[in-house]
């Protein structure tokens, strides 16, 4: 079998790895592995995106959510969640604040609210896009049914993020409810594939019960995907699930992710998550050293914020919009990179560097 530094140049170099090599990569690496990958990655990134940051303002407009997925802290049966949803004018707010401090991409996420409609949220992307006729609405909402991804798309969202949180049939059931079915997770990704959204997809490292054999599938799924964006945070857990008392996924495998991902789809639009900021303070700084290249701020208003706790202890709650990107602006040119002003499109006309 050839060393992981072996496979990680293989993979550089032709974007594939088979299911037994991405468990080798996997169970096999060492902390030298680990940042000759991160270097490998940056090396990429840099190379189609420059030391671009792009950011993404994000607005969690509900907490309210029709699923009860063991990992979530906004799940249904959570009692201690106070719960809330903003109007459309208050959404309209949020990205008017956002515009002028320079986001030009607005994420409207929140939980599977069927309270807040789909005509709704049409109607609120359509206000968006003709107020910021220069900024991309990517949308977080869940699982719909097609005909309303396809209302969406027709009112102008551009993106769309939704987890699939793992390629490996059993293990989401591990994760879910028994209502909750894999196999509309994958018809969902589908659907917005075919309706032209750029499409993310992601997991949690160390989700309770995930294998190195469940990341290999992921990444098989990564490669068959090809989502335009990633998702890739750690696992952590939220006092009020049932996973409260599960270890917190690994920083340095996470990391490590970030960097595969990028050498896998060298154009993929990689952010470094709140997740990987709250589990140590550099996290984020560490996420673009590997390959990312996005940083999603919070946009909601400040008396929401700690309402939608999806785990615990979320960096940025307390951090007003202003001072957050000031001080992502600083964190980022200490590490050589500048936060622009841009949608921060999937390049999909990059040069291929293989």
């Amino acid at each position: 079998m050839a060393s992981v530094r072996e496979l990680i140049d293989k993979l550089e170099k032709n974007r594939h790895l088979d299911r037994e090599e991405w468990q080798e990569v996997l169970t096999g690496y060492t902390e030298d592995d680990r940042r000759y990958a991160a270097d490998k990655a940056r090396a990429v990134s840099l190379g189609i995106y420059g030391n671009k940051v792009f950011i993404r303002g994000i607005v969690e407009f509900s907490n309210i959510c029709k699923n009860d997925c063991y990992y979530c802290g906004i799940r249904r049966s959570n009692s201690e969640a106070q719960r809330y949803r903003l109007t459309a004018d208050e959404i309209l707010e949020c990205c008017e604040e956002g515009y002028g401090l320079g986001f030009r991409t607005f994420v409207l996420q929140s939980g599977e609210d069927r309270g807040f409609s789909t005509q709704l949220l049409c109607e609120t992307v359509r206000r968006i896009k003709a107020e910021y006729p220069d900024c991309a609405v990517t949308l977080s909402v869940g699982e719909l049914e097609t005909d309303e991804y396809r209302a969406l798309r027709a009112a102008g969202a551009d993106r769309y993020l939704l987890r699939h949180e793992t390629a490996d049939k059993a293990h989401y059931g591990k994760l879910h409810p028994v209502e909750m079915s894999w196999d509309n997770r994958m018809r969902c990704l589908g659907d917005l594939k075919k309706l032209g959204y750029q499409t993310g997809a992601g997991i949690m490292v160390g989700s309770p019960y995930q294998t190195a054999e469940c990341i290999a599938e992921d990444m098989l799924f990564f490669e068959r995907f090809r989502p335009e964006m990633i998702g890739i945070g750690p696992f952590l857990p939220h006092k009020d699930t049932p996973f409260r008392d599960r270890e917190k996924g690994s920083y340095e495998l996470t990391l490590f992710l970030l960097s595969l991902c990028r050498l896998l789809l060298p154009n993929v639009l990689l952010p470094a998550t709140t997740a990987l900021g709250t589990i140590r303070p550099d996290g984020r700084e560490q996420g673009i050293l590997s390959g990312a290249n996005v940083i999603m701020p919070n946009l909601s208003p400040e008396a929401v914020r700690r309402k939608y706790m999806l785990y615990d202890n979320k960096v940025g709650t307390d951090t007003e919009a202003k001072k957050s990107v000031d001080e992502i602006r600083k964190r980022m040119a200490a590490i050589g990179y500048e936060v622009v002003v841009t949608r921060g499109d999937y390049n999909d006309k990059a040069c291929d560097i293989r």
